[in-house]
């Protein structure tokens, strides 16, 4: 990728849109509290779910995937006719990564973040929708057996660059390159998730309720400041 001013921009401006700390945020609007401070401490879209029920967790999910969507867009801004299909894969691979770096550090919050599981979907259904689309199914699969959204993420990375590699038969080197980067992204910031289950002391998370165990001590515990 060429070294240009309007390059540079759009990599700042995709590490900004990253950096939205969307559960952050919505956490201190509706309920006055840093999510960073409950649950398992991430700034995610899981802990949301589990901290303030499924309306915001929804709505996390949801804004987190189109960070990493839209950022791998900015591609589209960029383009030049001429560029090889390698120096354009690469330019969207790096708005991408960029995406995926201000999640996990965003400027706006003290550069403390996700894991960036949701933005990083986003990312490859921009860049590979149907291997994105594969990695979701045996995703949810894993999430209704097990009941584990860290386990199901991990085996959906894990099986990404099978899809890229076995199933869409892609020779594109950098294409799976990237995907084993996926991989190794993914266990490496879900090691305490792993240590976790291995001692069988993980979180089970029941989308479906409406409000989560935690998300009821808060509200008592405001209930009871209040009455003081």
């Amino acid at each position: 990728m060429l070294i240009t001013p309007i390059n540079i921009l759009a990599l700042i401006f995709a590490y900004l849109i990253g950096s939205i700390p969307t559960s952050v945020w919505l956490g201190k609007y509706y309920h006055g509290i840093d999510i960073r401070e409950h649950g398992s401490g991430n700034a995610g879209a899981t802990n949301t779910f589990r901290i303030f029920g499924k309306k915001l967790g929804i709505t996390v999910l949801i804004v987190d995937v189109l960070k990493g969507w839209i950022a791998v867009k900015l591609f589209y801004v960029l383009y030049e006719s001429g560029q090889s299909v390698d120096e354009l894969f690469n330019l969207k691979i790096r708005l991408g990564i960029c995406a995926l770096l201000g999640h996990v550090f965003p400027i706006y919050v003290g550069f403390k973040g996700g894991k960036g599981v949701a933005t990083l979907l986003g990312i490859i259904l921009a860049i590979n929708h149907e291997a994105a689309l594969m990695s979701i199914g045996v995703f949810l699969i894993t999430l209704v057996i097990s009941s584990y959204v860290s386990l199901s993420s991990i085996i959906a990375g894990v099986f990404f660059p099978v899809v890229v590699m076995v199933i869409s038969k892609t020779s594109q080197p950098d294409m799976v390159v990237f995907a084993l980067m996926i991989t190794i992204a993914v266990v490496i910031t879900h090691q305490k998730n792993i240590e976790r289950l291995l001692s069988k002391k993980e979180s089970r998370v029941k989308i479906l309720n409406r409000k989560s165990r935690e998300e009821d001590n808060i509200s008592a515990s405001k209930g009871n400041m209040q009455v003081k």
